[in-house]
C-alpha cells in the first residue's frame, strides 16, 4: 500500500506529487494528459491584478513559497522553469496612471508595484502614456514542467498513463482501491475533469476556455512582458506569447478562428510592427464562481481529497494550496476557509438528496 493516489499531472498533481517527496511519502500517479489549461497556459506569476490594480488572493503568502518550491524542482529535473521577468502595465490615459499610483500607496502593494512611471521607448509598441511595473514577476516554463515531470515519474515507475476509471475505484475501510493500486488517501488534481467525477462534481467548477498564439515579430525586440488588452509574453528567438481569450460555453481543447481574430484584433491595438502567427493552442482553465480554488476534504469519505479550481493562477496558487492541502491531510490543519470545499456544503447537501 501506498500513501497516496493522485489523479492529474497539471499544476496542482506536480505540486502535490513534490510536496509528498519533499515529505518522504510513497505515492502512484494516475494521468492521461486530457486537461490541457497547464499545458498551454501563459505561465506567468504575477501577485496583481492589472484591471483593478489590486492584490490576488493570498498573493504574499503564495510568493513566500514559489521560489523555493521551482528551485527545487529546477535542481531536480535538471532543467530551467523559472524564468524571471519584467511585467509592465501599460497605460491609456493619465487617469490610469494616477489610479495606479494611488494604489501603490496602499499597504502591502508598495514593495509589488513600482511608484515609479516608466517612459516608453519601443518604437513597435504604441504607449504614449507609458506603464506601472508589477515587482517580483516571472514565467515559468509549464509545459517543460509536465513534459520533465512525466518522465522523472515514468523512470521511477510511478506513472500510470490511461484515463481513471472511477468505476474501478473501490473505497475501503482505511483508505481506496484502484485495480492493483492501495492507498491510504485519494487526491483528485483533475482539473476541469472534475466535471466526471462522481464525488465532487456537485462542486461548482465553471471551466473557462484560454487561448494563445505565438507570435514571431524580429522587430518588436521585447524582453519585458507587456499588459495592454492582451499580454504579450517574451519567449526568446523573437517569439512571444499573446493572451489570453475567456469564453464560457465552449469547454474543448480546440483553437478557434473567432478567438485567433479577437487575440489579433486587441493586439493591433498598440503594435506596430510586422508579427507571424506561427502557433495557436487551446485549454480549458479550471475556474470557480467565487474565484478560489476547491481544496478539501469529501464531506462523506474522509480518504477522498481534491485539489483544483486555481484558474489563471496556477503557477502561483498550486504550491501554496498543495502545501496547505498536505498538512490538513497529515496534521489536520484547518485550511483558509475561502479555499476550503466545507464552504459548498449546503450545495452538497442539495446534491445528495435529489
Amino acid at each position: 500500500m501506498v500513501d497516496y493516489l493522485v489523479v492529474g499531472l497539471g499544476l496542482a498533481g506536480i505540486s502535490f506529487c513534490e510536496t509528498l517527496e519533499e515529505h518522504g511519502k510513497t505515492f502512484r500517479v494516475v494521468s492521461d494528459d486530457s486537461q490541457k489549461a497547464s499545458t498551454v497556459a501563459g505561465g506567468l506569476y504575477n501577485p496583481v491584478i492589472l484591471k483593478r490594480f489590486t492584490l490576488s488572493w493570498k498573493a504574499h503568502e503564495q510568493l513566500a513559497v514559489l521560489p523555493d518550491f521551482y528551485a527545487g524542482l529546477e535542481n531536480k529535473l535538471e532543467v530551467t522553469l523559472d524564468h524571471p521577468l519584467r511585467v509592465l502595465r501599460r497605460f491609456v490615459s493619465p487617469e490610469e496612471q494616477n489610479g495606479w499610483f494611488e494604489a501603490s500607496d496602499k499597504p502591502g502593494m508598495g514593495e509589488l508595484m513600482s511608484a515609479d512611471l516608466i517612459r516608453n521607448t519601443n518604437p513597435s509598441i504604441d504607449a504614449p502614456f507609458g506603464y506601472g511595473e508589477v515587482l517580483g514577476t516571472g514565467r515559468l516554463d509549464t509545459e517543460l514542467l509536465q513534459e520533465t515531470y512525466r518522465k522523472y515519474l515514468t523512470n521511477k515507475s510511478l506513472l500510470v498513463r490511461e484515463t481513471f476509471d472511477f468505476n474501478a475505484l473501490k473505497l475501503l475501510e482505511a483508505g481506496v482501491e484502484y485495480k492493483d493500486i492501495r492507498a491510504r488517501h485519494l487526491v483528485l488534481a483533475m482539473g476541469f475533469g472534475l466535471k466526471r467525477d462522481p464525488y465532487f462534481n456537485y462542486l461548482p467548477l465553471n471551466g473557462t476556455k484560454g487561448e494563445l498564439l505565438t507570435v514571431k515579430a524580429p522587430d518588436l525586440n521585447e524582453t519585458r512582458v507587456i499588459k495592454s488588452s492582451v499580454f504579450i509574453i517574451p519567449l526568446g528567438d523573437d517569439l512571444y506569447r499573446i493572451g489570453a481569450t475567456y469564453k464560457w460555453q465552449d469547454k474543448t481543447n480546440l483553437p478557434t478562428q473567432a478567438a485567433r481574430e479577437e487575440l489579433e484584433a486587441k493586439l493591433r491595438t498598440f503594435l506596430k510592427c510586422d508579427y507571424e502567427v506561427v502557433d495557436h493552442v487551446a485549454g480549458v482553465r479550471p475556474t470557480v464562481a467565487d474565484r478560489r480554488p476547491l481544496v478539501g476534504r469529501h464531506p462523506l469519505h474522509n480518504s477522498l481529497y481534491v485539489l483544483n479550481g486555481f484558474g489563471s493562477r496556477g503557477v502561483m496558487i498550486a504550491p501554496y494550496a498543495s502545501k496547505a492541502l498536505y498538512r490538513l491531510i497529515e496534521s489536520g490543519e484547518d485550511l483558509p476557509h475561502d479555499m476550503d470545499i466545507a464552504r459548498f456544503r449546503k450545495r452538497f447537501e442539495k446534491h445528495a438528496s435529489s
